[in-house]
Parts: structure tokens; C-alpha cells; sequence
């Protein structure tokens, strides 16, 4: 499991799945988005912060198996939200959504990566 004194080389990871869930809300509030949309972006919220969510259950796991199903269910949450980012990003014409979503959309695919990392570590 990670570290959380914040550290040299160190990160918390549930600091960094916090702040993932919070920017997709900042940028959802942020920009206008089409009727087309609002699915998209309820999708999108809900995927996040359980990425988030799952991550702090696994962190307080009761047992080995409990924090391998929770690291494996906030990945395909991360995954989800990227192809939620994918879809915001194909049907957006504001240049400033687009560029608010490539950041998030790094991200959601780092964090697809590091829990994948961490789901194979632990099986």
C-alpha cells in the first residue's frame, strides 16, 4: 500500500484519487456542456468518486481479499471515467472544455495504471 507522510519520492494515492474526483467536478461545473451531454457527465461524476471511494475502502480493508476487490473495482472505475473523458472530449466543440478534459483524461489513464500495478502486485 502506499505511503501517506507525504514524503521525498512518496505519494498518497488516496490524496491523488481525491483530488482526481475534485477537478472532474470543478470542470464539470466549469464549462457548458449540451443536453446531449448530461448522461455523459453523470456518469462521469459518479465513476470518479467511486474511484476515489474504492480506494479509501481498500486502504481500510478488513482482509487481503477485501483490499484485491476493492484496488480492482476503483481500476475499472478509473477506466470508466476515462472512456466518460474519451466520449466528453469527442463531442465537445469549446476549446476551453477540450483542454480542461486532457489533463483529467492523463490522469484517469495514470490512475488506470497504478492500480492496475497495484491489483497485479497484490494477486
Amino acid at each position: 500500500m502506499e505511503k501517506k507522510d507525504g514524503g521525498e519520492g512518496k505519494f498518497d494515492l488516496e490524496e491523488r484519487t481525491f483530488q482526481f474526483a475534485l477537478r472532474i467536478r470543478q470542470c464539470v461545473s466549469t464549462h457548458r456542456w449540451t443536453r446531449g451531454q448530461w448522461t455523459d457527465l453523470k456518469q462521469l461524476l459518479r465513476s470518479s468518486g467511486s474511484v476515489a471511494a474504492n480506494y479509501v475502502e481498500a486502504d481500510n480493508a478488513a482482509s487481503r481479499p477485501d483490499f484485491i476487490y476493492r484496488i480492482g473495482v476503483s481500476k475499472k472505475e478509473a477506466v470508466e471515467s476515462r472512456l466518460w473523458l474519451r466520449l466528453l472530449g469527442a463531442t465537445t466543440t469549446a476549446p476551453p472544455a477540450i483542454e480542461a478534459l486532457r489533463p483529467l483524461y492523463r490522469e484517469a489513464d495514470e490512475l488506470t495504471r497504478i492500480l492496475a500495478a497495484i491489483l497485479r502486485s497484490s494477486k
